[in-house]
């Protein structure tokens, strides 16, 4: 086969910058959506698929495989549509989690439709909307392949255990970034962030839900069952760095600018950009703290009153068959769902794709699994007094 790795320099990650969890607790807050909380799957629209072969699904902008020479094209959609009739109308609307959960939480939180049938949104996020209600529990008996192919490292995260209502589209890890050359020596753990070498010349992620766990994770805790105590000793830690002036400053997912230009020497980073920015700089390294690194996913759901759900948990389950999953691994180059797509990119006829399958930051190796956690989310009722205190030490 002859799988095409993707060309272009930009990750929707890079491309793209939150707003920050300040929006999400005014989002929660001005809504008051505490006392919309219901069982997930409660609120069910009649199905419409049989009759209506379509479906529409927002997805995040340069996350999808698309067509070189035609850039309004979907090689795995279009296969997707030419074997099962389903048309599929594929929005790149959502550029931020906070946002989008502003933009579609009135109509949930009124019991009316979204207008969408599946959405991809983090998982952090999800967690948010199954809490709510606001997501169906899919169908298995129509995804025979995401049951049998999901990494088990995803199967059972705190928020869905089972995955009842989440599917992770993509996947990624939260780890450490250097310069090995500028640096002239390897990071190994989260400590050597904080070496006087490194002075002024480290960044941290600003967003709380993204920069947390690994910061944990170099105190020795455990990410799945952390606690308030632990968040409060990473507060106290980073403050102190801020204080001395080790951390240079915080960013979103402009991270990449100062590593690439020179300003910064190491950071926290994810799997997907490293692998690019590598591309062009071979000098640039990408490390799981001997700690632990944090594996995060990107899901997909279907929402609340959604019209076709039939055809979207098909759309799921196809994505998790290894040949399109291969597909799209060698385009996005995050962390592949499913492991089985290793051995697809591996007998693919271009050399370039075929190596992707023994990259450890798409499919990690066993030594690297066994350092990777999904860390628990934050509840709603630990959210505001976090938010309220990470936003002052990061200058949000």
């Amino acid at each position: 086969m002859a799988l095409t790795p993707r060309t272009s320099p930009l990750s929707r990650r890079t491309l793209l910058r939150g707003l920050g969890s300040t929006a999400a607790v005014g989002a929660l807050a001005g809504c008051g959506v505490q006392a919309a909380y219901v069982q997930p799957g409660d609120r069910a629209a009649p199905d419409a698929s049989a009759a209506d072969k379509r479906l529409t699904w927002a997805n995040w902008p340069l996350y999808i495989d698309t067509d070189d020479d035609d850039p309004t094209r979907r090689p795995t959609l279009d296969a997707f549509t030419e074997r099962t009739g389903t048309s599929v109308d594929y929005v790149e609307e959502i550029n931020d989690n906070d946002e989008f959960f502003g933009k579609i939480s009135p109509s949930l939180m009124n019991h009316q439709e979204t207008g969408r049938d599946l959405i991809v949104i983090s998982d952090w996020m999800c967690a948010r909307f199954v809490r709510l209600g606001w997501v169906q529990e899919m169908d298995r008996d129509r995804q025979p392949h995401v049951a049998e192919y999901l990494d088990p490292l995803l199967r059972s995260p705190a928020f869905d255990p089972g995955r009842r209502y989440t599917v992770p589209y993509q996947s990624g890890i939260t780890g450490i970034a250097y310069n090995r050359r500028e640096l002239g020596r390897e990071i190994r753990g989260v400590a050597d962030l904080w070496a006087s070498d490194l002075k002024g010349r480290v960044t941290l992620l600003s967003g709380l839900d993204e920069a947390f766990a690994l910061l944990m994770q170099g105190n020795g805790v455990d990410i799945t069952r952390w606690t308030a105590d632990d968040f409060h000793t990473v507060c106290d830690q980073v403050s102190k760095q801020v204080r001395s002036g080790q951390i240079r400053r915080f960013t979103g997912n402009d991270y990449t600018k100062d590593l690439v230009g020179g300003d910064v020497l190491a950071c926290q980073a994810y799997s997907g950009d490293v692998i690019q920015l590598q591309a062009d700089n071979p000098d640039i390294r990408f490390v799981v703290p001997e700690e632990g690194g944090e594996l995060w996913s990107d899901s997909l759901m279907i929402p609340d009153l959604a019209r076709h759900k039939a055809n979207a948990e098909r759309l799921v389950d196809y994505y998790y068959e290894p040949e399109a999953a291969a597909e799209l691994a060698a385009w996005v180059n995050y962390v592949c769902p499913v492991p089985a797509a290793q051995a697809v990119l591996a007998d693919s006829d271009d050399e370039e794709t075929a190596a992707l399958a023994d990259n450890p930051l798409i499919f990690p190796d066993d030594r690297m699994r066994a350092r990777l956690a999904v860390a628990r989310d934050i509840t709603s009722t630990e959210r505001l007094e976090f938010t309220r205190r990470w936003n002052v030490i990061a200058g949000l």
